[in-house]
């Protein structure tokens, strides 16, 4: 198997330091290749890059009706946010929205990813909850799977789960492949992680984008969730974020979230098209670079919008005394 290319490299002072490899595609979703590189067919965990796919068992299973859910629920069922008050309160709301309540989660808890919610809690003597964990608004959506299902909501994390078993279902048919048995692992939430090809998840996003090639409820939900994700950018990740920023910047046209190890996936909306990204080492602020230059060269942003992925296409490296020691940029196949 042929290494991926060198697409990102990392400079200290006057040289490079880190080159990182890493394959992407940009699909319609017939599956016709808009751009690529590297190995597009190789397996990956998307980890958190698909919730918004991982949501549409809220639709299968009848819990958005069922419960009356809102857009900021939605949204919320599609984030990796960083524990802000608006998010904790947010999920807060939505568990006491299904009769539940932060025990019912079985995500574990870890400190707010945001630094001023991080002081905020240690200042008042507090110890981070299940709320606070990035993945807690996907599982208060897993929890409204089981309630619409009329399951048991414990373990509702583990593989053979009837929530798990729904949320497995709905990224096949998204994708338009099975999920093997045999290349699956547990994310960091607790839940099942399945690895599927890049392409895959591309098409996969191009086709919740225009509805083409699902079945009508799936399309109409998929429209929905990528509504609600992009009218409410601020509850999928958080301040200062980049899917944050560039789903305010470009305001519905782009649908963008990022996943652990290196990956990133969306869709150019208004063109039709999806993409996704895997950074070969893992390196997260390496996969940010990469989605800011596919999007610069893909999706046709205006000055304000450039002006968001410029600041992710080349982005500085600092030291512990906060002086710029280097840059994250793209390497010359991708340099405009």
């Amino acid at each position: 198997m042929d290494a991926n290319p060198i697409l990102i490299e990392q400079t200290r002072g006057n040289f490079v330091e880190n080159r990182h490899r890493a394959a992407f595609v940009v699909s319609d979703a017939k599956g016709n290749i808009i751009a690529s590189a590297g190995d597009i067919s190789r397996p990956v965990f998307p980890r958190s890059a698909i919730k918004s796919m991982q949501a549409l068992a809220m639709v299968t299973s009848g819990a958005i009706d069922r419960f009356g859910l809102s857009d900021e629920e939605l949204a919320l069922a599609c984030a990796s946010h960083h524990g802000e008050d608006v998010h904790v309160l947010g999920v807060t709301h939505f568990l006491g929205h299904l009769g539940l309540g932060a025990d019912d989660l079985e995500c574990g808890a870890h400190q707010p990813s945001n630094a001023r919610a991080r002081e905020a809690l240690r200042r008042a003597g507090l110890e981070p909850s299940q709320l606070h964990n990035n993945c807690s608004g996907k599982h208060s959506g897993m929890l409204s799977v089981a309630r619409a299902l009329g399951v048991d909501t414990h373990d509702y994390v583990t593989r053979g789960h009837p929530v798990q078993v729904a949320v497995r279902q709905a990224i096949e048919t998204v994708i338009g492949e099975p999920l093997s048995e045999d290349r699956c692992g547990t994310d960091g939430c607790s839940i099942p992680t399945w690895a599927a090809p890049l392409s895959g998840f591309a098409r996969g996003f191009a086709r919740m984008a225009t509805g083409e090639g699902l079945p009508e409820e799936l399309a109409s939900a998929a429209n929905r969730i990528f509504d609600a994700a992009t009218s409410h950018p601020l509850l999928v990740a958080g301040t200062g974020h980049l899917d944050t920023l560039v789903m305010e910047a470009f305001g519905g046209r782009v649908m963008q979230k990022g996943g652990a190890e290196g990956v990133q996936c969306g869709a150019i909306r208004d063109k039709g098209w999806g993409y996704a990204l895997k950074i070969d080492d893992g390196n997260m602020l390496a996969s940010q670079t990469l989605v800011a230059n596919l999007l610069l060269e893909f999706a046709e942003p205006d000055d304000i919008q450039q002006l968001v992925l410029e600041r992710f296409a080349r982005q500085g490296v600092k030291n512990v005394r906060g002086f710029v020691v280097g840059e994250m940029r793209a390497a010359g196949t991708l340099r405009h």
